[in-house]
């Protein structure tokens, strides 16, 4: 292939033509780098990122050289700087120094070469800067940088988060044969090497190419969230850009919804619900008539199960102290009027769901009973399908969209697409649409 050729039995090397307009800042009609890889498909991957980094460096220069004074200086500065070819003094002290200085010490460099011209020999293991770690001690640092942001999120939450995040950095040293280098030489070269290695993995094993971006999407947030927790300025964007293109027919997955008459029928019918622990059943009766995500129900802590107000009701917000939870969004902060069986469902557990609150066993447990007695229309029903039956069961009543939003924790504000004014729904008003679609109540779930 025009450009890469591989020297014996090492790595392949790019060769590029210097542009008739760098040759006055470069001295030479040709670069050359190793592209890292002793594979000829990765190589061709990287040449264009390698190009375009070349070419970036170049233009560069020839700012500094021929527009000293425009405002694009001090970025053509860092720029190169960060290249890696400015050893009069440390990167950090020239970012730092005032731009009078740094363009004074660019002065003293007549020459300054962005890319090497021929293999060299093996170049010494750099030495790791102060605040420098390596991808293995990545996800600790963010947690601890990030410990404000989490300050409600629960044990379970909690493995939630740090969960993908960890399985992303291993992902990662799978892709670059288990080198566990430091952060700061995470560059666009290793990001397409991840990027290279998903492709493999999503051809072979028929994956969802989302599966990749979600990985490249923690990636992206850890690295982020790293140089922000040392205060870098102008941080270094490795993943951008970087992404598996998504499945050109595939249409996006939503819940089934539940339908109302198998609710009546199936579920309403007189032991139904044999064999099946009273919590995972109320939890479920609880969604019919709410609409709340399973979740939202199951974690309630006792003070949020209100059975004594006039009009009782459920309140979904973050919580603190022993009970601590954090909540989808702040969208998702409401209170549900309680009817019928999701009525008389939290009279029997006034104090919660303890059984299932602080972990997430509920899912698995209440669609495995669904699903092993016949209580699920086909296979790709599931409980959670209840909340999307909530919502159609507004719209055919003819509840409007925002208010159909607002039951449900939507950002009305995102439905409407504008500022959102006047005060919120109350429960009284609340409590008139949900008696608009208000289920029979059997006499053996009162």
């Amino acid at each position: 292939m025009s450009g890469i050729a591989k020297r014996g039995k090492g790595n392949y090397h790019f060769r590029m033509r210097v542009p008739k307009k760098y040759h006055c800042v470069i001295g030479k009609k040709e670069i050359h780098r190793s592209l890292g890889t002793d594979s000829k498909r990765q190589a061709a991957e990287l040449v264009p990122v390698v190009r375009k980094s070349i070419l970036d460096k170049l233009e560069a220069l020839l700012i500094f050289r021929d527009e000293p004074g425009c405002a694009d200086i001090f970025r053509a500065a860092q720029i190169i700087i960060e290249s890696g070819n400015f050893d009069c003094l440390p990167k950090t002290s020239l970012l730092a120094a005032p731009l009078e200085e740094t363009l004074a010490q660019f002065k003293k460099k007549s020459v300054v070469e962005p890319e090497e011209t021929a293999p060299t020999k093996p170049k010494k293991a750099r030495k790791p800067k102060k605040e420098d770690i390596r991808l293995s001690q990545l996800v600790d640092v963010v947690e601890k940088y990030r410990a404000h942001d989490n300050r409600y999120k629960d044990t379970d939450q909690m493995r939630k988060w740090i969960n993908p995040r960890k399985r992303t950095v291993n992902n990662l040293l799978q892709a670059i044969g288990k080198k566990d280098i430091f952060v700061s030489e995470v560059n666009a070269s290793i990001a397409m090497k991840h990027k290279l290695w998903w492709q493999t993995k999503v051809a072979e094993k028929g994956l969802n190419p989302e599966t990749a971006n979600k990985d490249f999407n923690y990636m992206r947030s850890v690295i982020s969230d790293y140089y922000a927790s040392i205060a870098k300025p102008n941080p270094p964007t490795p993943y951008a850009g970087i992404g598996l293109k998504k499945e050109r027919y595939q249409k996006k997955k939503r819940k089934n919804e539940v339908p109302v008459e198998w609710i009546k029928e199936k579920w309403f019918a007189p032991k139904a619900f044999k064999g099946l622990n009273e919590e995972a059943r109320d939890i479920l009766l609880i969604s019919i008539e709410t609409g709340c995500r399973q979740s939202e129900i199951s974690h309630l802590p006792p003070q949020a199960i209100v059975l004594d107000d006039p009009i009782p009701h459920i309140r979904i917000a973050v919580e603190e102290g022993s009970f601590r939870r954090e909540i989808k969004n702040a969208a998702s902060h409401r209170q549900i009027p309680l009817v019928g069986v999701a009525l008389a469902a939290a009279k029997r557990h006034p104090n919660g769901f303890p059984r299932y609150r602080g972990n997430s066993s509920y899912s698995s447990a209440i669609n495995k009973y669904l699903r092993e007695n016949g209580l699920l229309p086909e296979k790709d029903y599931t409980a959670g399908g209840t909340r999307h039956t909530f919502e159609s069961r507004m719209k055919a009543a003819g509840i409007a969209s925002d208010d159909r939003g607002e039951m449900m924790g939507h950002s009305v504000r995102a439905i409407r697409d504008r500022e959102l004014y006047g005060d919120e729904m109350d429960l009284k008003e609340k409590l008139r649409l949900v008696n608009l679609i208000a289920l029979p109540e059997p006499a053996h779930l009162k």
